[in-house]
């Protein structure tokens, strides 16, 4: 048995793996680390990438594999940008995005939920049965993707752009059986809110000093 496949316990008789229980449990710490704007948001994100990408593969979930590997490379250019951002101690400059940006926000989510559905669809109909909800899963993949894109930019928008995501999240995930995942859900749900006040606090007051 590799470290991939080991189980940290039972629950109803189904092995949870380590690797999907602190992945996990990296994606929360992930948000509460954006909330307080530290850069160590970055490396737990892309260590929580890393075990849910190994659990995904230990699982056979594909698809689920291949999004680990996106957010993985995010983490990656979100670091890199916050990085630079908060160089030589400086505190990380948060801002609202701008028309154009926001424009781009839109588009991308708009636009990457028609083409990622249709993809989805092709597979299902090719015998891959990669999605069973086609739309749904098009469109919490790609705002997540869209929002830590946002995210790295340091833009208070990617909190919103979570809300968004999180509307479709947790009634999918209680309307599909799975409680806990939509629990999960529940729980971001409230950290997005509490960090997306005080991200635009944080923005209007750095934009009070510049003026």
């Amino acid at each position: 048995m590799s470290w991939a496949d080991a189980a940290a316990f039972h629950v109803f008789g189904k092995p949870v793996l380590w690797t999907d229980l602190v992945g996990n449990v990296c994606a929360l710490a992930t948000v509460w680390l954006a909330i307080r704007r530290t850069i160590w948001t970055w490396p737990v994100q892309l260590l929580g990438s890393v075990l849910l990408f190994a659990a995904s593969v230990s699982a056979h979930i594909t698809g689920n594999a291949l999004k680990q590997v996106l957010f993985g490379v995010l983490a990656v250019y979100g670091w890199v940008k916050w990085s630079r951002g908060t160089r030589g101690g400086a505190e990380l400059p948060v801002r609202s995005a701008r028309a154009g940006e926001r424009a781009v926000l839109v588009g991308l989510m708009a636009g990457g939920t028609v083409a990622v559905a249709l993809l989805f669809t092709y597979l299902n109909a090719r015998g891959l049965n990669v999605s069973w909800a086609p739309w749904p899963d098009a469109y919490i993949f790609v705002g997540s993707a869209v929002a830590t894109w946002a995210q790295g930019r340091a833009l208070v928008d990617f909190w919103i752009v979570w809300v968004a995501v999180d509307l479709v999240g947790v009634p999918l995930a209680f309307s599909s059986g799975l409680v806990v995942s939509g629990l999960v859900y529940g729980v971001f749900f409230v950290m997005v809110m509490i960090g997306f006040r005080g991200w635009l606090r944080q923005s209007r007051e750095l934009r009070a000093v510049v003026a």
